[in-house]
């Protein structure tokens, strides 16, 4: 058995999560707006490998052993921070691991998952895997897993995705409250959390409040699921829960800051999502103790910040050498002004009347059910695969980019920026809120 007392390891596979060895819980102080609740916030970056999903990716591990597969080669659609933990434990177990995800993951993530040895199939998704498209992470996964040799594991639908926090974190934050929790908060990812906890929790006081907090329809937070995503989930079972709130983009970025900034913990966006619900959902009352989980760190969310948080990365840039001020020292000099990465539908109609191009990056077959006469489709596989046909040969020239809900469109700008377009934004929401926001205004 291994010594928690001395943190010595033979295997950092003993550093995984138990009753005996928890993730810690640590006080929200400053940012808490209650007067008699406690809130305490459970900081899964000190798993092995960085997330909360490394309980997940063990679980599957350790029920598909027992259960006689004989594993060569993995591959999971995910989000990224199960393929990190399945790509660390594959290496221990001399394994094969191949993800399928979105190319709207950040790029950090994606860098990390090949550092851990992952191969990568990276497609034109959802933010978070979603079956029924054709061109899709969990469409890919469950192809490929058909090959002799290979297995998915689907964190989506087997049930050792719950009982992973059946086994672990609810048992964990039973025993660092002394039972005394009432209240548990998570994010609604692939729901096994807040699903498996839950019920380990309600097994113990059946009058704990189990709150779920989601994303808004169209959202960019990595790893948890809008209200229309969690439906094709198995684990989201909202009957068993006790609330529900939905928290939009903005207000988890600023929490995800003010929780660095303030409370100085290293809080990713989902968690700050999951703490601005829990403000909202939790009532302030003596004696009311509420424990939130925040899967993992701000350190992946680099390029997420700088489209949430643009203050953090100021534009300016140094002068040329011989733009000298005072005392020789180098002027600073604005950047010229860059192309807007998202617009509205309404300036996407001003920009294509003023003769921008307007390329369609979806499937020829969305495209052909439906798209705008100005319309050029170049699909996004298309585009990944390097330069094409239909795209302007000016490269100043104005580009709009649209897709069907401006996920695919916002990973357009960014490769067809690669290709040297200088003018070239996204329109925002897609044909999805060009229907309502433009086309009475053309």
């Amino acid at each position: 058995m291994p010594d928690h007392g001395k943190r010595v390891y033979d295997s950092i596979l003993e550093l995984l999560p138990s009753v005996e060895n928890p993730t810690p819980l640590v006080r929200i102080r400053r940012l808490s707006p209650f007067e008699h609740t406690t809130v305490y916030v459970k900081l899964e970056w000190y798993n092995p490998f960085g997330a909360v999903k490394d309980r997940v990716a063990a679980n599957l591990l350790r029920a598909a052993e027992e259960q006689g597969l004989k594993l060569e080669h993995l591959v999971e659609p995910t989000s990224g921070n199960t393929g990190m933990a399945l790509a660390m434990l594959a290496n221990a177990r001399h394994l094969d691991f191949t993800a399928t995800l979105s190319l709207a993951i950040p790029e950090e993530k994606r860098a990390a998952l090949r550092a851990f040895g992952a191969h990568l199939v990276e497609l034109a998704d959802d933010l978070c895997p979603m079956p029924g498209q054709p061109e899709g992470a969990m469409e890919k996964a469950s192809e490929m897993a058909r090959q002799p040799g290979w297995h998915e594991l689907n964190q989506y639908k087997n049930p050792a995705n719950p009982d992973a926090h059946f086994r672990t974190t609810g048992p964990e934050v039973w025993k660092q409250t002394d039972g005394k929790v009432t209240h548990f908060v998570a994010g609604l990812g692939t729901c096994g959390t807040i699903t498996g906890a839950g019920r380990y929790l309600k097994s113990r006081n059946p009058g704990v409040k189990v709150l779920g907090v989601h994303p808004g329809e169209g959202h960019d937070i990595p790893g948890v699921r809008s209200r229309r995503a969690l439906a094709l989930t198995d684990f989201f079972l909202p009957l068993e829960y006790d609330g529900i709130r939905e928290i939009d983009n903005d207000v988890a970025y600023r929490m995800c800051k003010r929780l660095n900034q303030e409370e100085s913990i290293i809080a990713g966006p989902s968690s700050g999502m999951a703490l601005a619900g829990a403000f909202e959902l939790v009532p302030d009352e003596p004696g009311a103790i509420c424990v939130v989980m925040f899967p993992d760190n701000v350190f992946k969310y680099t390029s997420s910040l700088r489209k949430h948080l643009p203050e953090l990365f100021p534009t300016a840039e140094p002068a040329a050498a011989d733009e000298e001020g005072p005392a020789g020292e180098i002027a600073m000099a604005p950047s010229a002004p860059a192309a807007p990465k998202e617009i509205a539908p309404t300036e996407t109609a001003r920009m294509i009347r003023e003769g921008a191009a307007l390329i369609d990056v979806r499937t020829p077959g969305e495209f052909v059910a439906g798209h705008l006469p100005e319309a050029v489709n170049v699909p996004i596989q298309a585009l990944q695969a390097g330069p094409v046909q239909g795209l302007p040969a000016d490269k100043n020239q104005p580009i709009v980019t649209i897709c069907a809900t401006g996920r695919r469109s916002l990973v357009a700008v960014d490769l067809l920026k690669k290709q040297g377009y200088t003018n070239v934004s996204s329109s925002r929401g897609g044909m999805r809120d060009w229907t309502t926001e433009a086309a009475a205004k053309r």
